[in-house]
């Protein structure tokens, strides 16, 4: 929260907006990189991960 209040104060959004748009904004973050994981699996990028973590 810390950051999104510092990031909106360096870009000029009053901290109340901030507060009020936080949960859509982290929303969309989620589904893009929901996104971004389902994308991958069809690529081997996710199970060469998966090996350099055994």
């Amino acid at each position: 929260m810390g950051a999104a209040l510092e990031m909106g104060r360096a870009l000029g959004i009053a901290p109340l907006a901030v507060v009020e748009l936080l949960p859509v904004i982290e929303a969309e973050m989620i589904r893009r990189t929901n996104q971004k994981i389902e994308e991958g699996r069809g690529d081997g990028r996710e199970e060469s991960f998966r090996s350099s973590r055994r």
